[in-house]
């Protein structure tokens, strides 16, 4: 027998709302023991399965998940209409620069499970644009979904896939290209993309979130907004993250993504510049950007993008550690990694016990290239011993790179070739802004207590 379903509602609780003349939309107080619940009805997600779980969204716009029972008491407040058609279908202006979003996943494009608590990358971009009408007025936007993932689960072929899409777009003479994506893991893509599409000509923008959609604190709209202005007015074209530049809704910035890292976990300014400044600030509340740092690539659209997206998934990043074995880089060797990018101590250091590993890496053709746990400043290996030794040993040096830039970099030209002179010309070459040779004190942080 089938069972009966309603508005994501299945089972006797879709029976239960059919019965109420519920709909979503409509205010209802749910009571169930002492709790008394009042917000709108929304739908469901069919992920719930037949479980008796009523979403229902409270005044302060968080969502909550409760599980109906013989117990449970819901009555109608208010009838009211829930409107299910975005922006996309009824906003849009023609007229306006034509811009790509694409989605990958991550906390901007999720929301709350319910039933579980966790989040869950399953809002569609559609609901996501009904919460930002203001990118309305900015760009007539396209969307497409290239993944749906969470950005720890990002690998050197899903790089590929979405620089092939990212290429599409720009080929195709969109204004710019925004991607929605995770912030634990952007700064890799945001690399990745830099290097695959060569002579860009307009920007790409990576945005995330720090606080799901579903919470009041939610940064989604205002990062959005932010990535949009940048990829219609920035007179820039490289691969950029867009974030929060203060904890307050007053401006973002606009990171190089080769020079980008997030430094902390939860709060909305995460993502710093290292070794640089950023290139813009944004005032989406003005819709305004003024450039504040270099611009490496200048936005021209009679550039012909250039796609070169092959990365080798045989590349490995290892950090040392007092204690840190030579067994670790043997073993790569020994399972046949072509590369091995090391966060070494200070100015590019590793234990004198591991050299004759590193020497047997490179004899066996395995580039090794040094960078720093330190981020701020550059790899120096001529200073000390340790490091002279390491550079006998045919250690490449990163020079100011960050760790994961230096890994990304070295995957795309290990798939482009392994000839070890090639590697080497082609990393200490300044590809993407990824080097910068010029150092200031301005580029240190000041911490405000």
């Amino acid at each position: 027998m089938e069972m009966h379903e309603r508005w994501g509602y299945r089972g006797f609780l879709a029976e239960l709302l059919e019965r109420l003349e519920l709909k979503p939309g409509d205010v209802v107080r749910v009571r169930k023991g002492g709790l008394i619940l009042e917000g709108m009805l929304m739908p469901r997600e069919l992920l719930y399965g037949d479980k008796p779980i009523l979403v229902v969204r409270l005044s302060s716009g968080y969502k909550v998940g409760i599980k109906i029972d013989e117990s449970t008491c819901i009555e109608k407040i208010e009838a009211r209409a829930f409107g299910k058609r975005s922006i996309v279908e009824r906003e849009q202006r023609a007229e306006l620069p034509k811009v790509a979003l694409l989605s990958t996943g991550g906390t901007i494009l999720s929301k709350i499970d319910y039933e579980t608590g966790a989040v869950k990358p399953s809002l569609n971009v559609g609901e996501l644009l009904e919460w930002a009408p203001e990118l309305a007025e900015v760009s007539f936007i396209e969307v497409r979904e290239v993944l749906r993932i969470f950005s720890e689960d990002m690998t050197p072929a899903l790089w590929a896939k979405v620089a092939e899409e990212v290429y599409r777009a720009l080929s195709s003479g969109y204004r710019g290209v925004v991607i929605a994506h995770g912030t634990d893991t952007m700064s890799y893509t945001a690399a990745a993309l830099a290097f695959a599409i060569r002579n860009k000509p307009s920007p790409i923008v990576l945005t995330g979130s720090q606080r799901s959609s579903d919470r009041p604190s939610t940064d989604s709209a205002f990062n959005l907004h932010a990535a949009f202005i940048v990829a219609v007015k920035a007179p820039f074209a490289e691969s950029v993250i867009v974030m929060h530049g203060g904890t307050g809704d007053t401006y973002a910035l606009v990171h190089r993504g080769v020079k980008a890292r997030k430094m902390h976990t939860s709060r909305r300014d995460a993502f710093q510049s290292i070794n640089d400044k950023p290139i813009a600030i944004v005032y989406p509340g003005k819709n305004e950007l003024r450039i504040v740092g270099r611009i490496y690539e200048e936005r021209s659209e009679s550039k012909e993008p250039i796609l070169e997206n092959r990365f080798d998934d045989k590349v490995a990043l290892v950090k040392t550690y007092p204690g840190f074995s030579s067994e670790t880089i043997d073993f790569l060797v020994d399972r046949g990694y072509h590369g091995i990018v090391v966060e070494g101590t200070g100015l590019g250091h590793a234990p004198n016990a591991a050299i004759e590993s590193f020497k047997r890496a490179v004899e066996e053709g395995v580039c090794v290239v040094m960078t720093s746990q330190c981020l701020f400043g550059r790899v120096n290996m001529h200073v000390y011993s340790t490091g002279r030794k390491l550079l006998e040993a045919g250690v490449i040096s990163s020079n100011d790179m960050l760790p994961e830039t230096a890994y990304v970099k070295l995957s795309w030209i290990l798939g482009k070739t392994r000839n070890m002179d090639e590697v080497r010309r082609i990393f200490r070459t300044n590809i993407a802004g990824e080097i910068n040779l010029r150092h200031t004190l301005d580029l240190y942080p000041r911490w405000v207590v």
